[in-house]
């Protein structure tokens, strides 16, 4: 199949409006996707996107059609998708902008995932079933065993993968009939009332969720306030992750969270710099028995690697988008099993939930093997704008059976969002027509 175009767009939703989105470090932000759709010389597309939040998004989309002349012309062997990922990170120039990390790679994701996203179209089966029942040997072809061989060998995820291969089928039978664990951060963000947080806490319980998460880290009088109110309205029984988006140095973050202790918070999410293996070392010291959790804005596997190997973190939060699509999650989920580290999926933004319940599933069925302390985050938000979007049932993600990666969007929302010329932009009343927009 050869690959004839490559389209990248900017597609933006105004969630500052609301605050929907907003936390300590991030307090208004516009939910944002750049956009990937790749075009075939016969069949169907692939749509994939990285994420952001708002200003910057056009770094990425220009950074996904600096990988044109990689990618438009070329062949695409949907049955070595490994291949087609390493001839994209291991281009030199590309690479130099990196190596490995920023828009670049997340521009990368986008066209990986787009390209799962199509192959699993033309096999008529969505990602999480392809990945699930592939081979063990062509699984570990996927990943990039770069940079990784001191933690974790091919040979050794290899056993991992022919360990857990006799329960693939019941493991299928079971996700299929019972979806996926989830938790909902819908209540938690910073910028809600008492009210709404309260409010919507209560509905999360009544509608299956056995963990909520509440954004914390501007002002600790204020955490404290809103961590009661919470723990009041869910009750003891009910998991309250927090998340401090990387707003603390190590010693503050320790002091902070052990001030939340009389709540019991579930873990601390990204209480420092994602860079910090020895700083989350030290917090996850500092604040047990609470757990420490990270990895949406981490930026590679190797970083991974150095997370798990210093025992820094109790729950590995991977993304769908940040690091280099399927393929390198592939390599995380394999360097987690061998250690032993829950996945917990980030999937706050637009689309996320969508794209990363695929990668959690596979987990499942055929790395993991198992769902114990495992559930993928979710925020209802904007599923809408996606031809297959995720569906909640009594606090668990329903597995999707349509063909691809739920990645496509809708083609008015492609119109209606697109950034600056579509409608919801046009019509921003925040800026006048006189002044500058700062994009």
């Amino acid at each position: 199949m050869r690959i004839r175009a490559l389209e990248a767009h900017d597609i933006r939703f105004p969630t500052s409006r609301e605050l929907d989105g907003s936390d300590a470090m991030n307090p208004d932000p516009d939910y944002s996707a750049a956009y990937v759709v790749l075009r075939t010389d016969g069949g169907p597309e692939g749509h994939g996107f990285c994420f952001t939040i708002g200003r910057g998004n056009e770094v990425c989309v220009a950074a996904i059609r600096a990988f044109a002349p990689l990618v438009v012309g070329a062949e695409l062997d949907l049955a070595d998708l490994g291949e087609f990922s390493r001839r994209l990170l291991h281009d030199s120039q590309l690479r130099w902008l990196g190596p490995e990390k920023g828009a670049v790679h997340m521009a990368a994701a986008a066209i990986i995932n787009a390209a799962f996203d199509l192959a699993g179209k033309v096999a008529g089966i969505p990602v999480w079933r392809l990945l699930g029942e592939m081979a063990p040997e062509q699984i570990v072809d996927l990943a990039d065993w770069r940079y990784l061989t001191d933690a974790l060998t091919p040979s050794r995820a290899l056993e991992l993968l022919k360990d857990t291969a006799p329960g693939r089928a019941e493991r299928t039978a079971t996700l299929l009939g019972r979806g996926y664990p989830a938790y909902t951060t819908t209540p938690g963000w910073l910028g809600y009332s008492d009210g709404k947080l309260v409010r919507l806490a209560r509905e999360a319980v009544a509608d299956g969720f056995t963990q909520i998460k509440l954004k914390v880290g501007a002002d600790l009088e204020e955490d404290v306030r809103r961590l009661r109110l919470a723990r009041e309205a869910v009750g003891p029984d009910v998991r309250i992750a927090v998340d401090a988006n990387q707003r603390w140095d190590v010693a503050p973050a320790i002091e902070w969270v052990r001030a939340l202790q009389p709540f019991d918070p579930y873990w601390i999410e990204e209480p420092t710099s994602p860079d910090d293996v020895l700083g989350h070392a030290a917090i996850r010291r500092g604040v047990a028995p609470v757990k420490v959790a990270t990895g949406e804005h981490i930026a590679n596997r190797v970083l991974v690697k150095q997370m798990l190997q210093a025992e820094a973190i109790d729950i590995l939060q991977l993304d769908a988008c940040r690091v280099a699509g399927v393929t390198e999650n592939v390599a995380i989920l394999l360097l987690a099993a061998a250690y032993g580290v829950p996945v917990c999926p980030h999937a706050g933004g637009v689309g996320l939930c969508e794209v990363v319940q695929h990668l959690a599933m596979f987990d499942y069925v055929a790395v993991s093997g198992t769902t114990q302390d495992r559930v993928i985050e979710y925020v209802d938000h904007l599923h809408e704008h996606f031809l297959d979007p995720v569906r909640i049932v009594d606090g668990r993600y329903v597995t999707p059976t349509a063909p691809g990666m739920s990645t496509e969007m809708r083609a008015e929302t492609l119109a209606t969002h697109a950034h600056p010329d579509g409608e919801v932009w046009r019509n921003d009343n925040r800026w006048s027509s006189t002044e500058s927009r700062p994009w």
